[in-house]
């Protein structure tokens, strides 16, 4: 017959509580020990990585980029005025000094212009010339009229005189004395008024010619400009050089400012290179670069960093050392 034992009971039930308080202390205790420890060193494939003993010195930071060696001095021509294109005298990649004529054009407005500008400097130094000559003849008939009137004055001081010394003698009379005086006294101020005439016209002509000068001067400047513009109908290179582009072809009628030609100084290269804008962060003004050519490396050193981005790149220039 089963005989009931309490104590047993009260005995596991006591054990599981043990347990259960067990556990839970060493979970705890884990948690701890975990949370205290330092986090494991990131694996890598042994294969993807270079190993080496670390020293101190400089580091190389290499940017790469492709480009083109392009002149450092290149000459773009433009039309000076409107023209028609008659004839191309050279072809691109013929080699051109300064004052090489490229191309010539025509414009019969600007021929007759310049013909115009100077039939006028013509008429305008004609003018001058008749204003100076009617001048001259005002001036040397004034001279001569206070030459009459001083020579009038010299007779009449030589008649006051004579009159005087007869008066004297008693030959003549007191009036015809006094009126001689008087005469000599008249006359001696008009020659001094004849004379002032004299200078202020002398003075007023500098004045009036410089009028009609400054109308030559700009007729002048005029037809200068005139001829200049058509001695440009005759388009020059500019700078010693070889000939790059012609960009137009006979018959064609161009306005002012259109583009002609270009010439370059191939003799001065400098390398234009693209660089990823990810990388031109890393390049300042000065930095030294090495430009291969295919033919062989180039020392050279950055000159200008373009500050926009087209297509994901920078332009970096680089003169040739």
């Amino acid at each position: 017959m089963d005989i009931v034992r309490p104590e047993l009971k009260r005995k596991r039930h006591l054990l599981r509580i043990i347990y259960i308080a067990a556990g839970l202390v060493i979970v705890a205790l884990v948690t701890v020990g975990l949370s205290r420890l330092k986090a494991a060193a990131p694996t890598v494939d042994k294969n993807t990585v270079w190993t080496d003993t670390v020293t101190r010195g400089p580091m190389l930071r290499e940017v790469r980029g492709i480009g083109t060696l392009v002149p450092e001095t290149i000459r773009v021509i433009p039309a000076a005025t409107d023209g028609r294109v008659e004839r191309r005298l050279l072809l691109p990649g013929t080699p051109v000094s300064a004052k090489t004529v490229i191309l010539e054009l025509s414009n019969s407005e600007l021929q007759k212009s310049v013909l115009d500008a100077g039939f006028q400097l013509k008429g305008a130094e004609a003018e001058y010339n008749n204003l100076k000559a009617q001048l001259d003849n005002q001036v040397m008939e004034q001279r001569s009229k206070a030459a009459g009137v001083r020579s009038e004055f010299h007779q009449a001081q030589l008649q006051q005189d004579a009159n005087e010394q007869l008066y004297k003698q008693g030959l003549t009379s007191e009036i015809i004395w006094k009126t001689s005086q008087v005469k000599a006294e008249e006359l001696a101020k008009q020659s001094e008024i004849a004379e002032k005439q004299v200078d202020t016209f002398a003075q007023s002509i500098e004045a009036q010619l410089a009028v009609q000068q400054a109308r030559v001067d700009g007729q002048r400047a005029l037809y200068g400009l005139k001829q200049h513009q058509l001695d440009q109908l005759h388009v020059r290179s500019g700078i010693d050089g070889v000939l790059q582009e012609l960009a137009v072809e006979v018959g064609q009628q161009v306005a002012p400012g259109t583009i002609l030609a270009r010439v370059a100084q191939p003799a001065h290269l400098k390398a234009q290179l693209k660089i990823a804008e990810t990388q031109a962060n890393d390049i300042a003004i000065g930095q030294k670069a090495l430009i291969d050519t295919h033919n062989g490396a180039i020392p050279g050193h950055v000159t200008r960093i373009d500050p926009s981005v087209q297509n994901g790149t920078v332009t970096v220039d680089a003169a040739l050392d």
